[in-house]
């Protein structure tokens, strides 16, 4: 019999880079493409390679990514899967907080119920990629490999912040360094011309392996490499077993974007509304699931659209859109314009009732009111925006702020619940 695999999806640490969308979710909880979350590529990328014993790792912020999966996940009692959520916990053995990706996977190792000939598939929480990890754990029992690390071939320009990778054409990982900022150094580790005249780029460009963070151990010698202090996989663990094990290279060709900073999330989403988008939600094969809403179809009054994404559930009146992804239950009122904006939408309707309590509030209704213009940003969950209010991170500073609007990486954001007032002007 094959062995057993098992999957482990890293929560992610405090999202720092991420700020504001985490201050009040952990990344995995950010919401993506007008209706789903970041958590839900993984843990589709597993069922589609019909991986279904799935553990999310989770520590900060972590009430909405805990709601979001059990209300998403939900397996039979025959087929054996599951999706199951390991916070943080005080134990006998240690009341510490995870310290690192690689002290997350040891304090969870007698959860995972595997052999030392089982494999497990180490994952991140936000990144946008579609897999086939198959493809991958066969090339693992192949090659023999004691862990087989997923890279993808990147410019040397664009790998700033990645961990690199030098292998032989065998793909066996010869030399490995977490994040190098040396120019020289990251020259040293690219790929040799004769790879690189089979990759899809410019003449004379150099290309080099990064480290996607999708690790596949042996539970043997995963069991063996944390039996230490170490606390991460890229900066200490990888480095360590180098030289010691069978260490393998497996190469992706598709599609994939880090969802680290501010920056990269909203052209992500904008991305998706491309004529051909690079990362394809309409593959029947490659399905992505989340957490079913029963909403009714989008009301539409009037609408100039050029390129968008529009969730269900959205009441849009006489309005201009231009590259723009709009989330569940979305109201934009009339005479509004947007360019360049990635609106999440709300996690209710309003009624009558809310309606006149705004009143008595003096704050507006959930959405966007009535002839505003809004470009280059990121609308969170829940704001409310008055009318004729304009907004653009035009001429603004990093970590500009002024009220609920926040300018961070370009990109001018409306935190969760926030509230513009009528008539703002930033």
């Amino acid at each position: 019999m094959k062995s057993k695999v098992v999957c482990v999806i890293m929560g992610g640490g405090r999202g720092t880079r991420l700020h504001p969308l985490t201050s009040e979710r952990c990344k995995p909880a950010v919401p993506l493409a007008g209706k789903y979350r970041l958590v839900d590529i993984p843990i589709s990328n597993c069922l589609n390679s019909g991986l279904n014993q799935i553990f999310v790792l989770t520590q900060f912020n972590t009430a909405s990514l805990h709601r979001h999966i059990q209300e998403s996940y939900k397996f039979d009692p025959f087929g054996g899967g599951f999706v199951d959520i390991l916070s943080a916990e005080q134990t006998q053995k240690g009341d510490t907080w995870y310290q690192g990706t690689a002290d997350a996977v040891r304090q969870n190792l007698h959860h995972l119920d595997v052999a030392d000939d089982d494999l497990v598939l180490i994952l991140s929480g936000d990144q946008l990629y579609q897999m086939d990890f198959d493809a991958l754990i066969e090339q693992h029992r192949r090659s023999e490999a004691a862990v087989t690390i997923a890279a993808k071939a990147m410019r040397t320009t664009e790998v700033l912040g990645l961990g690199l990778m030098r292998v032989q054409d065998d793909l066996s990982i010869q030399e490995f360094v977490e994040k190098p900022t040396d120019p020289k150094v990251i020259e040293s580790l690219a790929l040799s011309d004769a790879v690189t005249g089979q990759l899809a780029g410019e003449k004379g460009e150099k290309y080099v392996l990064a480290n996607m963070g999708i690790y596949c151990f042996d539970m043997r010698v995963l069991r063996e490499s944390l039996d230490n202090s170490y606390t991460d996989f890229g900066k200490e663990v990888i480095p360590h077993l180098l030289g010691k094990v069978n260490l393998m290279g497996f190469v992706f060709e598709g599609y994939w974007e880090d969802i680290g900073t501010v920056h990269s999330f909203f052209e992500a989403n904008l991305s998706l509304t491309n004529h051909v988008p690079p990362f394809n939600f309409f593959d029947k094969n490659k399905g992505v699931y989340t957490r079913a809403r029963f909403l009714p179809a989008s009301k539409i009054n009037g609408l100039d659209m050029k390129q968008g994404i529009l969730a269900g559930g959205c009441i849009i009146s006489n309005c201009s859109f231009d590259r723009v992804v709009v989330g569940v239950r979305s109201v934009v009122n009339k005479g509004t314009t947007f360019r360049n904006v990635v609106m999440m939408g709300a996690d209710e309707f309003e009624d009558d009732e809310d309606r006149k309590a705004n009143i008595d509030l003096q704050r507006p209704n959930v959405g966007v009111g009535e002839n505003c213009h809004i470009e280059n940003a990121i609308i969170d969950k829940g704001a409310r925006i008055g009318n004729n209010v304009r907004l653009s991170p035009e001429g603004k500073p990093d970590m500009f702020e002024k009220g609920d609007v926040i300018v961070r990486d370009g990109v001018l954001l409306v935190v969760k619940n926030g509230v513009v007032p009528d008539g703002t002007v930033i």
